[in-house]
């Protein structure tokens, strides 16, 4: 449109910046918008669709200093600056001292200062660190933040989109219209943003991005938000800056040693939604406070030293379980807001209970508000597909390569452990990140550089990581779920590994649960499934996991996969978790496992509380706490958990009768016996040799009445004789219960 003569032709833009800021379209809006210099003067523009007019107030004073003239019917507004208010020649770093009142045709007026009055917010250093991947504190400069700027309260805005021509925070404050708060290009770094006064915390916004070929996108929520709606609605929302008072001094100063490769680690893990239900509120979900009330003072009295939950990252898929997130900086707000999740850590750790979050770095689901194609370009994501979209889940896979996502992710796990003092990552689906063919067919998958399989990039990012968290967070702790050979996974990256704390044990999980789901008259055709987890135990750190994937997808319960009637599969599961608790190897179960819950989780249901009612059930759990209890009581079962010294086996090739037997060693404690009867026959007067005479007391019988066994054992102890046997110069004639698991140490002297 032609301007009208009548206006001052000093405040006249060039007809192009003018159309672009009337269509949405102009990249630059802080080059003509705000407080300017021109030949003769100063003047301020501001773009305002819809109003009627605009005055300028002196800031504070609220003193009228001039009023602006529509100079273009969109909402174009601009006018002279007196002089001995505004500095003639104004650079644009300069305080803002001016506020606008904006009339709308309704009457009503909206006073605020001008966005485009304040200097640029990001300083050169986190430009260059955001750049080159490295910027530790990511969630203090990116994203959105109530904060106080050149003395006016506002929100700052900022987000990575270094191929959009257009970037803008919409929200209700603006009628989500992307022409209204365009942002600032910082170059250097691919960088938009913008300060936005009188906004604060509970605000919702998202990003309006035209790509540069000129399509507006699906608006885009903030990829590092700290809170967000609760879904299905996807905003943005910023989060209340108040800092939260951490009260597990004494716990953050033990942490190190309690996760420890020597220490005793039994992780409860739990899908948080569906652990109990609010009965008495509509049988909704609980929130964080709740969870702290009955999930923490239960996990404490079990005697498990750590929960870990399920990703609490917000996703917009409740059936994902998480495992699909796309605030990988905002803990969901299906249970709270973040303080409220802090509250929770806290309260953990106040109990002497760590907290292990599960979290996904090795891809994201494509949903259009969320990071795929972000700025109209595969920005966080492979543009090939065969490297950048994952079959098995409808994924999109992080570009691991670009120092830019690699540094997002970083940040993120850092979020996590620094800012809600979280003790422990536990990264989701490691071989699928690790193999560049992991689940694809010839031809799907592109080789590394080498013409390999491994994915070079994947395995540069995982030891950067580990090597971050050691710096970072000494005392927290790194777990693979890895599902492969892949060497070193838990060997530091110095020598050449991928230097991660734990790994979960896979292969061991695997062979025992499909040991135990034999008829016991076939066992012994496949004795070596307990076996042959022995041969590598030492080789990584590993955790013993039975897991939220064994209790789907068709695969029924835990106790579901014993075979035999009611009684056999109740013994069958006590003598299993005896023979876990035993085995080298930190340990972690699922949540309905230690009741021994008979059907699969239900993410939309809870555990089968009810259960406890029945002896069965309620001896499977007091099976549970008593093994943590004695785990924890026992520094043979923990502490050489990584070293071949810990672990002697005694009896390994009893094939006939089922039975294994070993020994767990640490330095200045005594042994213990473990002994495993995996056949629904008491065998008495087994002769078994062990290492020092005196009675040797029966510190768990997984045959015990009180777990709902036949309470066949040993009366409590027995005595050893001095009759070698198996190498050793004592023995023990033991009778061993149907289905069941001993633990035997010496009494002290």
């Amino acid at each position: 449109m032609m301007l009208a003569e009548r206006f001052d032709s000093d405040l006249a833009l060039d007809t192009n910046d003018v159309n672009d800021l009337a269509e949405g379209r102009h990249g630059n809006a802080f080059t003509v918008l705000g407080l300017h210099a021109i030949s003769n003067g100063v003047v301020v523009r501001t773009f305002q669709p819809g109003a009627s007019a605009v005055e300028v107030l002196e800031g504070g004073s609220g003193r009228p200093l001039a009023p602006l003239q529509k100079i273009h019917p969109a909402g174009l507004f601009a006018g002279r600056m007196p002089e001995r208010t505004v500095p003639r020649g104004r650079a644009d770093d300069a305080p803002a001292h001016y506020v606008l009142a904006i009339t709308w045709p309704d009457g009503t007026v909206t006073e605020t200062e001008d966005p485009y009055s304040f200097a640029p917010i990001l300083g050169d250093l986190d430009l260059y660190l955001l750049a080159e991947g490295t910027h530790l504190g990511l969630s203090q400069v990116l994203g959105s933040h109530a904060t106080t700027l050149e003395g006016v309260q506002g929100v700052r805005f900022a987000v990575w989109a270094p191929n959009a021509a257009r970037v803008s925070v919409v929200g209700d404050f603006n009628m989500w219209d992307g022409r209204r708060h365009p942002m600032r290009h910082r170059q250097a770094a691919g960088i938009w943003e913008i300060f936005i006064p009188r906004l604060g915390p509970g605000t919702r916004y998202k990003y309006e991005i035209l790509a540069r070929d000129g399509t507006l996108l699906p608006l885009k929520a903030d990829p590092v938000a700290q809170t967000a709606e609760l879904p299905p609605a996807t905003a943005s929302v910023v989060a209340d800056p108040t800092p939260f008072h951490w009260s597990d001094k004494a716990w953050m100063d033990t942490r190190a040693e309690r996760q420890s490769a020597e220490a005793p680690i039994s992780i409860y893990e739990v899908h948080p939604g569906s652990w109990m239900r609010i009965h008495e509120d509509g049988w909704r979900s609980p929130n964080w406070e709740e969870l702290g009330d009955r999930l923490i003072p239960y996990a404490a009295e079990m005697g498990f030293t750590h929960l870990e939950l399920l990703p609490i990252m917000e996703h917009p898929f409740g059936g994902s379980w998480g495992y699909q997130p796309l605030g990988q900086f905002a803990p969901t707000s299906r249970f709270g807001s973040p303080h409220a999740f802090a509250r929770f850590v806290d309260r953990c750790h106040e109990a002497g209970v760590g907290v292990i979050l599960d979290w996904v770095p090795a891809h994201f689901p494509s949903d259009a508000h969320g990071l795929a194609q972000f700025d109209g370009t595969a920005l966080y994501e492979h543009a090939d597909p065969r490297e950048g979209f994952h079959h098995d889940w409808n994924t999109l896979i992080y570009n691991f390569g670009r120092s830019e996502v690699s540094g997002f992710l970083i940040a993120s796990a850092l979020e996590w452990l620094r800012h809600f003092h979280v003790d422990g990552l536990r990264v989701d689906a490691v071989a699928s990140m690790l193999y560049r063919d992991y689940s694809r067919k010839s031809g799907e998958w592109v080789p590394n550089i080498h013409g390999g399989r491994e994915n070079l990039e994947a395995v540069a990012f995982l030891r950067r990581l580990n090597e971050v968290v050691a710096n970072e967070v000494p005392g927290a702790v790194v777990i693979a779920e890895e599902s492969t050979a892949w060497p070193g996974v838990t060997a530091p990256v110095q020598v050449g590994g991928l230097g991660f704390s734990f790994k979960w044990n896979m292969g061991w999980m695997h062979d025992t649960l499909k040991y135990i789901g034999h008829e016991t008259i076939h066992r012994r055709y496949h004795h070596h499934d307990m076996t042959f987890g022995l041969v590598y135990a030492f080789s990584e750190r590993f955790i013993l996991p039975i897991s939220h994937d064994e209790v789907v997808h068709g695969k029924g319960s835990l106790l579901g996969r014993m075979p035999g009637d009611q009684w056999q599969r109740m013994a069958n599961m006590r003598a299993y978790l005896g023979f876990m608790w035993g085995h080298p190897g930190k340990k972690l179960l699922f949540m309905g496992c230690e009741i021994a819950q008979p059907h699969e989780w239900n993410h939309d249901g809870e555990i089968a509380w009810d259960l406890l009612d029945q002896p069965f059930h309620r001896g499977m759990q007091k099976l549970v706490r008593d093994l943590n209890a004695t785990y924890s009581a026992l520094p043979a079962l923990s502490v050489r958990d990584t070293t071949p010294d810990g672990f002697s086996w005694i009896i390994g090739d009893d094939i006939d009768n089922s039975v294994f037997a070993f020994f767990r060693h640490a330095p200045d404690a005594p042994p213990v016996l473990v002994v495993c009867n995996m056949t629904p026959v008491p065998r008495h007067d087994y002769r078994i040799g062990v290492p020092v005479g005196g009675n040797w007391t029966e510190a768990v019988n997984t045959d015990a009445s009180d777990y709902g066994g036949s309470g066949i054992g040993n009366l409590g102890s027995v005595a050893a004789e001095g009759h070698e046997s198996h190498g050793q110069p004592f023995s023990l004639l033991l009778s061993l219960p149907p289905l069941s698991t001993l633990f035997l140490t010496p009494q002290s002297a």
